[in-house]
């Protein structure tokens, strides 16, 4: 079996194992042939909406490495990222996403995956997001950071 086989297997292994812990999806993380992270859903569990399994698995990997940084890293997940995993994803910088399942599966099976995707490339978001005022104290705070000599970028 390949790095891609094994990874894939063990993010469905580990969905599995979500079904008693919170929810049936898994994911790791793969630098080279080596799975650096693992996650499962516990979002139930932790009463915590942004406890994906694709989200643990990026902490877990970036506790490993010492790091925010996953660049060279691949994610392995047993069902498409959802919206706010894949903001994840693109914050740690992973270069490729494998996964088995799509959203319309986990549509299927009661989750809201589907609905949130279309809400974010259609009009639902402007009835959830709107501008406060406060424009100019939040642009004074990035134009210090910017200005920042001790700034750790991400």
């Amino acid at each position: 079996m390949d790095t891609k086989e094994k990874a894939m297997q063990r993010a469905i292994d580990l969905s599995r194992q979500g079904l008693t812990c919170g929810g049936p999806f898994g994911a790791v993380v793969v630098r080279g042939t080596e799975i650096i992270g693992e996650g499962v859903n516990l979002v139930v569990i932790r009463r915590d909406p942004t406890a994906h399994a694709e989200i643990n698995a990026i902490r877990d990997a970036c506790r490993f490495l010492k790091t925010h940084d996953l660049t060279g890293c691949d994610l392995y997940t047993s069902c498409e990222p959802c919206p706010m995993c894949i903001g994840a994803i693109r914050w740690a910088r992973i270069g490729k996403v494998y996964y088995a399942a799509d959203k319309l599966d986990a549509d299927s099976a009661g989750f809201d995956d589907y609905k949130f995707y279309n809400e974010i490339v259609g009009p639902g978001v402007s009835n959830l997001i709107e501008v406060c005022e406060a424009k100019d104290a939040a642009r004074a705070v990035l134009t210090d950071w910017k200005a920042l000599s001790t700034k750790r970028t991400y």
